[in-house]
This record gives structure tokens, sequence and C-alpha cells, in this order.
């Protein structure tokens, strides 16, 4: 048999009071049900915990090394409740998001703004990485919500779409391309290419393309950042290939942009989620608010979904 936090604290309440019939009348309950809780517990630790005679209720010598041990426990008991009470309504705890560079920069700050007010001492940690590096952290419990692609494990991940990008094709001012509408792959492809490196999925998105087409690039560079490839095309050394909302990220002096057809290639963008594993209760806040902002933003510097 086990002892109950409700014997340890009417332990506590008859040692301090010195009465069954005052501690009965401090704890809320009858004084047969409080000494029948005590006889309990007495029974569970093998002796008895009070003398009861005519001078009152005294503690044992066992009784006075306990009452220490019993506190502690009452106390730690309650410091647990109050901490996992903390943890449900958001006043204390930690939410890990890993998103693309191109929301991390231009939709996330709207959001964690919003949510730093509404929950002021929650902890929040962002990670802007490549698709496949999102993948890997929400799956193995290193963030709690990924902003990305669709994942390549659908089974260990739930996708939930939320903004369909498309991709424009990038050119310096006054480029030739720019004299068109729309400008086609196999005309952007008459260019030499400043691209991003091959870990990408942006990158990724175009060789799928390529492969479709039964093309290949005149790759002029190879880059890691988007902002590096628009200050590149800006100083007229290539065209490129970039999704609608990376516009979010570059600076846009000395740049112009056109939809790329044939094809129109869309991007889909959305949550990434645990499918084996709940998320907490921050996770969860967190969840809804980034729901709640794509509702909401408007994507103002992303040229194809004004």
């Amino acid at each position: 048999m086990s002892i109950s936090i409700r014997q340890l604290k009417s332990f506590i309440e008859i040692a301090a009071t010195g009465s069954f019939i005052e501690a009965a009348e401090n704890l809320h309950i009858s004084q047969p049900a409080l000494s029948l809780s005590i006889k309990k517990l007495e029974g569970v630790v093998g002796g008895t915990l009070f003398n009861r005679s005519r001078k009152g209720i005294q503690l044992t010598p066992e009784g006075k090394r306990f009452l220490p041990v019993a506190r502690r426990l009452v106390s730690d008991w309650d410091s647990a409740l109050d901490d996992l009470s903390r943890l449900f309504t958001k006043q204390v705890g930690r939410v890990s998001i890993a998103a693309l560079p191109t929301l991390a920069a231009g939709f996330l700050p709207a959001v964690l703004a919003d949510f730093k007010q509404q929950y002021p001492n929650l902890e929040i940690s962002v990670h802007d990485l490549l698709a496949s590096q999102i993948d890997d952290l929400v799956s193995e419990g290193r963030a709690d919500i990924g902003l990305s692609v669709r994942p390549r494990n659908s089974e260990a991940m739930h996708f939930e779409p939320l903004i369909e990008d498309h991709f424009v094709a990038v050119c310096p001012i006054g480029h030739p391309l720019l004299c068109q509408k729309e400008v086609s792959w196999h005309d952007l492809l008459g260019y030499p290419i400043i691209d991003l490196d091959r870990m990408s999925s942006t990158r990724q998105a175009i060789e799928r393309v390529l492969g479709d087409l039964k093309r290949e690039m005149d790759l002029f560079c190879e880059v890691s950042q988007i902002g590096t490839v628009g200050r590149m095309v800006a100083a007229g050394l290539g065209v490129s290939a970039l999704p609608s909302l990376s516009f979010l990220q570059i600076s846009k002096e000395g740049l112009g942009w056109r939809p790329l057809i044939s094809p129109r290639v869309p991007r889909q963008l959305g949550i990434i989620t645990p499918t084996r594993s709940p998320l907490s209760a921050a996770a969860e806040a967190m969840l809804r608010k980034i729901r709640e902002h794509v509702g909401l933003a408007k994507f103002e510097s992303a040229p194809l979904l004004n």
C-alpha cells in the first residue's frame, strides 16, 4: 500500500496543531476521516507516529524524524503541480521552430511579436535551415514545429499546407527578359544562371524542372544564400529563378522579375509537425498563432502574392 499526499498533509497538520479536532477543521474533513487517514499511514510505515494521552497529541521519536521528510515530500509535490500548471497555462515553457530562411525572415517576425506579447514568459528558439535539416529536427524531436516544403518522410511527420508560392525569373534592371510579361524556362536558360547550392529545396525544385525539360543550365555561380543571389544578379553577372517569397529576404534594388512559365512551378509551403508525439501546450499555442497569421499575412514584398 502506498502513502497518499493527503495522508502526508494530515500528518503534518496534526503535528503543527497538536490536535486532531483542530487539524480536521483546518483540512475541512471530519475527525473520523482524519483518524482513519493517520491509521492507514501508520499501517504503511509500520509503527505509531503520534502518542495520544491526556496531555494531548505528541509525535513519537519516529514521527519527529519523519516530519521534515513529510514536509519536503509535500513541498516537492506542490512544486511539481505548480510547475505543471504553469506549463499548461503557458506561464513557462519553450517552443522551438525550424523554418526555411524565406519564412524565418519574412513571415515569422510578426508571428513571434504577437506570440511574445500574449505569452511573455515563454522561450522561443528559431532555426533557419534547409528543408532536409528541418525534416531531421522535427522528426528527431529537436524542433516542435517546422515551416517548410512537404517533408520527404510523410509517415513520421504531418504536413499542413499554408501558402502556395511560384517561381519567378529574376533579372538585372534593363535585361531583355524584362521586356516580356512572362518568361519561359527555355528563355531563362539561355543566359548564365546564378543558383543556390544543391542542398536547398529551391535548387532541387529547379533540377526537377530541368529534368522534365531535358535541359541543362549554364551555371555561372553557385551560392548558399538567397541574398547573395540577388546581389549578383543586380550586378549583372547572370539571371536566376527564385520562389516569389524570396523577395521578402533580398534587396530588390537593381532587380526585376517576371513570372516563370512553361511550366509554371508551384511551391507549397506549410507546417510540419511530428505524427508520433503530441505537442506541448506552448507549441500548440504557437501553432494556433501561426495559422492565425497565415490568414492575416499580405506578403506585400512577394510579387506573386499581392
